[in-house]
C-alpha cells in the first residue's frame, strides 16, 4: 500500500488480501496506522492472518524485491494504475509478484512507479475514471486468484 490514508480503505484492503491468500502486506510510511480502531474494524480479523510491515520505504523495498538473489526472493512489482497500463485481464499475474495500490487521490507515487515491472488497469466500460482504492485492490487481488486457480 502506497500512502493509502483512509483507515476504512486500509482495513478493507487487509481483509481482501487475507481472503485472497496474501501472506505479506507492505505499507508505506504515510499509510493509515494498521492497528488503529477503524482499520481493525474494517479488517475484521485479517490482521491475524497477515504479516503486516509498516513504515517501509516502498521504492527501496520494490527495488530489492525485483533483484532478489533467486526465484524464491525475486518477483515482479505490478502497479495498479488508472491510465496507461495493460488490461488487468490480459496481464499475466501467475508468478511471484507484489501488487501495488496507490493513494486514494494521487495513485502510485512516481518513485515507486519507476520500480514497477508491469502496470495494469482495471477495464471500466461504464466511463468512470477510477475505483475506490479498496475496491481496486479487491478486483486486482481476485484476478490474481482467478488466474492461479484456473491456470
Amino acid at each position: 500500500m502506497d500512502d493509502v490514508q483512509d483507515p476504512g480503505n486500509v482495513g478493507s484492503m487487509l481483509r481482501s488480501a487475507a481472503a485472497a491468500g496474501v501472506v505479506q502486506v507492505i505499507m508505506s510510511k504515510r499509510c493509515a496506522f494498521a492497528w488503529s480502531p477503524k482499520v481493525l474494524r474494517a479488517g475484521q480479523g485479517a490482521h491475524f492472518l497477515l504479516e503486516i510491515h509498516e513504515d517501509v520505504d516502498l521504492p527501496a523495498w520494490a527495488a530489492s524485491y525485483r533483484s532478489g538473489a533467486d526465484d524464491r526472493t525475486r518477483g515482479d512489482v505490478v502497479a495498479a494504475v488508472a491510465t496507461e497500463g495493460e488490461s488487468l485481464y490480459s496481464a499475466s499475474l501467475t508468478g511471484r509478484l507484489a501488487l501495488v495500490i496507490g493513494n486514494e487521490g494521487a495513485g502510485v507515487s512516481l518513485p515507486l512507479l519507476a520500480q514497477a515491472t508491469k502496470r495494469v488497469m482495471i477495464p471500466m466500460p461504464g466511463g468512470m475514471e477510477s475505483l475506490n482504492a479498496a475496491a481496486a485492490a479487491a478486483v486486482c487481488l481476485f484476478e490474481c486468484v482467478r488466474q492461479r486457480t484456473t491456470a
